[in-house]
């Protein structure tokens, strides 16, 4: 029999901080298409403290993290410019960076995007036309919303759950 061996058995206080940050951040994007910015700057303060005190879930240094912090911001600002993600989903890809570490940012994005394009093909089945979320009317409800739109900010932390999976079972970014 074929067993791996995962380190979740006695979860440490840290790594449950992160899953819990991580889970807020989803299921707010997931049923509101809101990350409330008290949410963005909890987990950044908390990825920090948890740095400075060398107590990371994925063994980064206050220097990491604070790199990490900036390159995630940096990476998806343009993205935000051209209106193709939203200011939320750039924060909370700056908090996972800090979380996170800079070197792990690319292959988190590179999972969220790639879950991303799956779900806008499903949206694209299910509808069998090309109807992007800027092109609703202002008074579209937030149902019409959310039926047209991906939740970006929820595929990140989906990500960042699985890097800290990858983590726990001894990968390395």
């Amino acid at each position: 029999m074929f067993c791996l061996p995962i380190r979740f058995a006695m979860l440490p206080i840290e790594s449950a901080l992160f899953i819990g940050w991580a889970l807020a951040v989803g299921l707010s994007d997931w049923r509101r298409r809101l990350i409330p910015n008290a949410l963005v700057l909890a987990g950044g303060a908390g990825a920090l403290a948890l740095a400075a005190a060398r107590l990371s879930p994925f063994d980064i240094s206050t220097g990491a993290a604070l790199i990490g912090l900036a390159a995630g911001f940096v990476a998806l600002l343009p993205f935000y410019f051209l209106g193709m993600t939203g200011a939320a989903d750039v924060k909370i890809f700056a908090v996972l960076g800090a979380w996170c570490g800079p070197r792990a940012l690319v292959g988190i994005w590179v999972a969220a995007s790639l879950a991303a394009f799956v779900h806008a093909l499903v949206l694209l089945a299910r509808r069998r036309a090309v109807f992007a979320l800027r092109d609703l009317p202002e008074q579209a409800s937030l149902a019409e919303r959310r039926r047209n739109s991906t939740p970006y900010g929820l595929l990140l932390a989906a990500a960042g759950l699985g890097h800290l999976a990858l983590h726990a079972l001894g990968a390395r970014a």
